[in-house]
């Protein structure tokens, strides 16, 4: 059995400064394994008590009669560090340390936590900063918490891994309020040792664990993450992860509780769904969502039937997934025959949809035909019932019609819970039918739902032989530097010259025909448009003043006089589009967006991150450009000339290659704009920024 095997289902749990108070902190361990009904053996240890009620207590870690699976220990945190020595020596699997005071705190924080690993050696730590586990699966509490303090688990198949010890007793109180059954519960808090993967993983083969949620501060060790997540997806089981550090205040808050470092939070958004991990977007959704996966229904599509007898609730939901781009189309010709036949002379809308049985719903022949119509309609993917009113006084009528019908469709039913009645959804919930309190939940619910069915194992990466860049200098390339390394990945450029002088400069703009354009050529200026380094709309005629002006503008700006310039063709009839990268400590992404000037101000950008190996594939560079709001304008808005699309995707996964291949070496690149012409005519970087490590850093 491995150490968190045995960790989760100990056989012998030593309790370190163990106290015969069950009221406090430190009496609670020993009070919450009797009160569940812990089978094993309990030591508890305190050299100042002989016995905490029928168990003895023994006065070291030594004078313990066998090796405990796990040791809980309650001391603080100058003193932690002693008691995991001496449970290491005896052998045991793992220490649980519930003191606070390690990096959370600073740097001597840090320092103890460094002493704490060390002693520990072979033996796995849990925290420390931690609440512990709870087990419910096999009614087994390892923590000290008074959230905790419940008499009795829900067990079900939802499996729960927090950063956060508090959100614990939160979430397993919300989930007992709803009727909804959790396997384990594990708060990893500062991850000295043992982290968010390890207990992925753990669960990824737990047979009483169907979904995994996480509750995530900082993913501490990207490549571990990945290959968790990973088990977890080919044995069959959904990943849903909430992430706090959203808001630029979230995100400090979450580094200062944990002292980890954090990636972007778009980083996260672009690894989540690299990996398949449905990211809640509310905390009310790292319940809600697992709710509804852990049923084991798939969603093949976005039409829902809206089963009511409240008409008002049926539009508030209606609407809800509307807004998120879900379906609720009216019931086909058989379907509503179907149901028409179950009105008996009552006032009920069963041609439209919502479906509106009135109080023809308080009969349950009447009920259990409608919901059978409606599951066997080829016109839905799935079905939302409403409970209404009438649900409070006899919630078993609906529960017990819709559980009925069950078994005749494997189409996903969920049930949204008008009035206040938490009552009614536990019992809806416990009966398999996920049960909310809010339009918005039932959406968020089918949206994890259709995301779990859409996921895949990724798409291929495009992979290439190396490029030779050998010459390349390291530090901020200047423009033409840095074009000329994107043209060896396949990436066009647009006609230029590099110029000295104004006479050189009329020379080139003659030679290139046309208007052109006139930029200062630096390594050091990156945003040009900035300093009043770029000239547009110029011809033969103008150039050689305009450089004469900009190299006394420039200067007076940045107190350098630029010697050298690039005249360029002045492209026309394109789409401007801005291409980059951004690495932090989860990896390497490729961005794409609206480009020029207005990159910044708009914002219409998305990301992806690289995979392991390789560049980004042709169908993930096109699905990024159908993201964007501005994908209509390369789509033939308003009469506009279709864009390239095939040569942009292609520059896209060129780009996504250099990136690979450079790794990180290649601190930062950038082509803004990058011009998309009419099909067939190809796309043009128009400028570019690269920055490079020397070779071997």
């Amino acid at each position: 059995m491995s150490a968190i095997a045995r960790l989760i289902r100990p056989h012998s749990v030593a309790v370190i400064g163990a106290s015969a108070d069950p009221s406090k902190t430190s009496g609670r361990p020993v009070s919450f394994l009797q009160k569940h009904g812990f089978s094993g053996e309990i030591y508890p240890v305190n050299p100042k008590v002989e016995r905490i009620g029928e168990l003895a207590c023994y006065p070291d870690i030594g004078a313990l009669p066998r090796v405990p699976d796990v040791g809980i220990v309650l001391l603080g945190a100058e003193r932690a560090h002693l008691a995991v020595r001496e449970l290491s020596a005896r052998g045991a699997a793992a220490a649980i340390v519930v003191a606070s005071g390690y990096t959370e705190t600073g740097e001597e924080g840090a320092k103890r936590q460094k002493q704490l690993l060390e002693a520990a050696g072979a033996m796995r730590i849990l925290g420390p900063n931690t609440i512990g586990l709870v087990n419910l699966t096999d009614n087994i509490v390892l923590s000290a918490s008074g959230a905790l303090a419940m008499d009795h688990f829900p067990a079900g198949p939802i499996g729960l891994v927090s950063q956060s010890g508090g959100i614990l007793g939160a979430l397993l109180s919300r989930a007992a309020a709803r009727g909804i059954g959790l396997s384990k519960l594990v708060s990893t808090s500062n991850e000295a040792d043992l982290e968010l993967s390890d207990f992925i993983e753990f669960l990824a083969a737990d047979e009483a664990t169907k979904v995994i949620a996480l509750y995530v501060e900082a993913i501490r060790h990207p490549d571990r993450f990945r290959e968790a997540v990973g088990k977890a997806r080919r044995a069959g089981k959904p990943v849903v992860a909430f992430k706090i550090g959203r808001s630029e205040a979230g995100a400090k808050a979450a580094v200062s509780h944990t002292g980890a470092l954090a990636g972007s939070d778009r980083m996260y958004d672009a690894l989540f769904r690299q990996l398949g991990v449905i990211r809640a977007k509310t905390f009310e959704d790292l319940l809600d969502i697992p709710t509804a996966l852990a049923t084991g229904r798939k969603l093949g599509g976005t039409r829902v039937a809206i089963l009511t007898s409240t008409g008002g609730a049926g539009t508030i939901v209606s609407d809800s997934l509307g807004v998120a781009g879900f379906e609720t189309p009216a019931p086909d010709a058989g379907t509503a025959a179907e149901l028409a036949s179950l009105q008996s002379g009552s006032h009920a809308n069963l041609d439209r949809n919502p479906v509106d049985l009135t109080l023809a719903g308080l009969h349950p022949d009447v009920l259990r035909g409608a919901i059978r119509a409606l599951l066997a309609s080829p016109t839905y993917d799935a079905l939302t019932i409403i409970a209404g009113s009438s649900a409070v006084g006899s919630p078993a009528l609906l529960a017990d019609a819709v559980h009925d019908c069950l078994p005749m469709s494997d189409k996903p039913i969920i049930a949204y819970v008008s009035p206040h009645a938490p009552n009614v959804g536990a019992v809806l919930t416990a009966r398999g039918v996920p049960a909310y309190t809010s339009a918005e939940s039932c959406t968020s619910a089918l949206t994890g739902l259709l995301l779990a069915s859409q996921c895949s194992q990724g798409n291929a990466a495009a992979v290439a032989q190396a490029i030779e860049i050998g010459g390349v200098p390291p530090g901020s390339l200047d423009e033409a530097q840095a074009k000329a390394l994107f043209a060896r990945f396949g990436i066009p450029a647009v006609n230029e010259r590099i110029v000295e002088t104004s006479a050189e400069a009329e020379a080139a703009a003659r030679e290139l025909g046309g208007k052109v354009v006139l930029k200062i050529l630096s390594g050091e200026i990156t945003h040009k448009s900035d300093v009043g380094g770029v000239a547009v709309n110029l011809t033969a005629d103008t150039i050689g003043a305009r450089l004469t002006a900009m190299a006394t503008e420039v200067e007076t700006a940045t107190d350098r006089r630029p010697h050298r310039f690039l005249v360029q063709e002045m492209i026309s009839g394109g789409t401007e589009l801005i291409l980059g990268m951004h690495r932090d400590a989860l990896g390497t992404a490729i961005l794409l967006g609206m480009g020029g000037v207005t990159a910044e101000l708009f914002k219409d950008t998305t990301m992806r991150l690289l995979p392991p190996q390789g560049g980004l594939g042709r169908d993930e560079a096109l699905s990024m450009l159908h993201e964007l709001i501005t994908w209509p304008l390369l789509d033939g808005f308003r009469g506009r000339p279709k864009a390239d699309v095939e040569a942009l995707v292609s520059t896209i996964v060129a780009f996504s290659l250099m990136a690979a291949q450079l790794g990180q070496r290649l601190i930062e690149a950038e082509i803004n704009p990058v011009f998309v012409l009419p099909v067939g005519q190809g796309v043009r970087a128009a400028d570019g920024v690269v920055v490079l490590a020397p070779a071997g850093d």
